[in-house]
Order: C-alpha cells, then sequence, then structure tokens
C-alpha cells in the first residue's frame, strides 16, 4: 500500500500530526506497537499539566501558548472536556534556576504570574504547608489536560478525515531511499514518501537503523494519588503544582482531586533506565515508587493524605532535558520527534503541527532551531 506520509509511533506527537495532515487531504498512515491510547507511553496516567510561564526556559514559551490555542480548538471539534483551568502554582526558592526562569519567561511574553510568599500560598490554598525558604509563581490560565482524552480525540478526528491506522503492530524494518520509504511490520509492507518518527521509548532503534545515534535514555517513572478532602484538595479550589527543592535538581509535581479521584503527586527527575521493548516493573516494585511521593505530602501537604493507588509511565530523556525535533541530514523526507524528557506532553498539539509542517512546507511556523539535533 502507498502512502505520502507514514508515521511510526501514534501517541501524543504521532497522532496528532496524523490528524493535521489528514485534515488537510493527505493520505497518511499511523502505526503504533500498541492501541492509542494505551498505558505503556508517556501520556499514560489519566492527567499532565501544561503551563506556560516555563522553568525550563522562556525559548519554550510560544509552543507552549499555541499548544493552549491548539488544545482549545480539539475542545470544540471534539466536543470533549481535555483542559481543566486550575492554575498551577510553582514553587521553589527566590533564586533557583526554576523559579527565575518562570519569572523571566512571565516578564517577556507578558504572562499574568503572580509572586506569592510562603505565608499567602499557605493562606490561599488551606492544603499546603511551605517553609518561608519558598516562594510561589502562580499562573491562572493554565491547568490541566486530559491527556488519554486528548489523544483519543486526535485520533477519532483523524480517522474521520481518512488518516489509515494500523494499531497493535510492530514494525520489523525500515529502508529509506533519496526519495521514499519502505515499512515492513509482520504481516505488510508500505511505501510512503515521507517517515515521520515519533515512537517515544522506541524511537531509538528505529533511528539508530537509520543510522542516527542521539542521547536517548528511557526511564520508568510513577506517580501515586491519595485520598483526600475533596473541601480543601478539589479541582475547582486547588490548583496544579510543581515543586522544585531548594539547592536540589529534585522536582515534584502534582494535581488536584478531579472528580473525587484524590490529589495526584509525582516526582519529575530520578527513576530506573528501561530498555526499548522491556516490559515496565508494577508500581510498588522499587521502595521510592511509595516513598519520595510520601515523604513529599508529609512534607508539603497540610493534611494527612493516605496513600491510594499509584501507576507508570516511560519518560524518554534526551542528554540535556531538552527536546530533539529535526530531520534526517542525509534523507530529508525522514522527519522525527523524541526525547521529550517528561516534560513533552502539553505540547503534543504544536508538535503534531510542527511536524505536519515539515513534511508538508519543508518548515515550520514556530522556531524550533533549539531542538535541532546539531547540538550534539
Amino acid at each position: 500500500m502507498n502512502f505520502e506520509i507514514i508515521i511510526v509511533g501514534a501517541g501524543s506527537m504521532g497522532m496528532a500530526a496524523g490528524y493535521f495532515l489528514a485534515s488537510q487531504g493527505r493520505k497518511v498512515l499511523l502505526i503504533d506497537a500498541f492501541d492509542p491510547p494505551h498505558t505503556e507511553g508517556a501520556h499514560h496516567g489519566e492527567t499532565r499539566i501544561i503551563r506556560h510561564a516555563y522553568g525550563e526556559g522562556e525559548n519554550y514559551v510560544p509552543m507552549a501558548l499555541r499548544a493552549q490555542e491548539l488544545w482549545q480548538d480539539l475542545e470544540k471539534k471534539s466536543n470533549k472536556k481535555l483542559f481543566l483551568q486550575t492554575g498551577v502554582l510553582n514553587v521553589g526558592d527566590a533564586d533557583s534556576e526554576f523559579i527565575q526562569n518562570v519569572k523571566k519567561s512571565a516578564e517577556t511574553y507578558s504572562l499574568p504570574v503572580e509572586v506569592l510568599t510562603a505565608a499567602e500560598m499557605n493562606e490561599r490554598w488551606s492544603g499546603f504547608q511551605f517553609s518561608n525558604d519558598y516562594i510561589g509563581c502562580f499562573e491562572k490560565n493554565s491547568g490541566v489536560l486530559m491527556v488519554e482524552e486528548c489523544v483519543r480525540a486526535y485520533r477519532e478526528l483523524a480517522e474521520k478525515s481518512g488518516a489509515v491506522l494500523r494499531t497493535n503492530t510492530s514494525v520489523t524494518a525500515i529502508e529509506a531511499s533519496e526519495s521514499s520509504v519502505i515499512v515492513k511490520t509482520d504481516n505488510e509492507t508500505f511505501t510512503g514518501e515521507k517517515l515521520i518518527v515519533t515512537a517515544g521509548r522506541g524511537s531509538d532503534p528505529i533511528l539508530s537503523a537509520l543510522g542516527l545515534e542521539l542521547p536517548l535514555q528511557s526511564m520508568r517513572k510513577t506517580f501515586s494519588w491519595f485520598d483526600s478532602d475533596e473541601a480543601i484538595y478539589r479541582a475547582d479550589v486547588f490548583p496544579a503544582f510543581a515543586v522544585n527543592y531548594p539547592d536540589s535538581d529534585e522536582l515534584y509535581y502534582g494535581f488536584p482531586s478531579i472528580d473525587g479521584a484524590g490529589v495526584k503527586i509525582g516526582r519529575h527527575d530520578e527513576g530506573q533506565p528501561v530498555k526499548p521493548g522491556e516490559a515496565l516493573a508494577d508500581y510498588g516494585t522499587f521502595p521510592e515508587d511509595e516513598q519520595d511521593v510520601k515523604s513529599f505530602a508529609a512534607k508539603f501537604m497540610s493534611q494527612k493524605l493516605p496513600l491510594k493507588l499509584g501507576k507508570t509511565c516511560v519518560y524518554t530523556n534526551s542528554s540535556d532535558s531538552d527536546f530533539i525535533i529535526d530531520r534526517h541530514p542525509e534523507l530529508n523526507h525522514v522527519i522525527f520527534a523524541c526525547g521529550f524528557s517528561g516534560h513533552g506532553f502539553k505540547f503534543a498539539s504544536a508538535v503534531g503541527e510542527i511536524l505536519s509542517q515539515l513534511a508538508v512546507d519543508g518548515k515550520s511556523e514556530q522556531d524550533i532551531s533549539d531542538f535541532s539535533m546539531d547540538r550534539f
């Protein structure tokens, strides 16, 4: 079967790209080893935070703002509730790089961010108990994305627009010539004019087979839900949050209780390395799965929060934790996006648009020069 564009990896970024391309009338094939939305990738776990004033660097802000526009557009087109405007509270010591980046990006892009002392945070949200060495930057326009619903919405619209989807299908080989690609699975062979690789932790072996060696490492990650008082922690009175420990890379994130699910907390740094295709160890396999978040909750939450349940997901980290979005230096029709390093989902709508523009127009409207593989 012949296609204009073949997308290998139909999770967050790939499914969005498939939608944008199919909605333009392009003949698109999406192949995924699982059945998205699924439990094996970076999008597992129901919710993700979307922040605009960005602690990882102000170069991400234009993409974050575009992503927000596209998520809201997807809400309208799919008639699904995808975004909850809970606000996001970024917390750390005043001199930390994380907080300084939040402040700087807010100033540069005129974002509505309110700087709060520990006492002000504790008074506004009685569920917190921050000590005086912390300050907060509250961004009221940010909030929470319902991740599986987002992926499902893009999938439904892509298929309605004519995209062909092969799920639970493993790619066994990719052959790329100067102007086309051949993608083989266990049962079928497809040819395409262009190839987009957005395969998460499966990207490394695919790109390696195409002659690209990128500094990628997949990590097993966990997050946990805690029973919590709805009067204090429900989503219309309590924000999503990110907390950076002073003088440390230790970074935690969390969510208010949504639909009675309880407060959700995860640790962004650390984790256990996993190989492509390796099964993820169940939640609770490692003592730190529970201990880290329990310790965080005891330190920063004013109420006693009993641990309720936990789940796993996968980060695919680049060596500098920044994204890699580029095209093959020798095969111009091969485009890839990977290394989202645990902070990529919020951008999936914008990355999908970027990939579609690279495939059709040869360039993107967003400046992605900071995400080139040339930096390695």
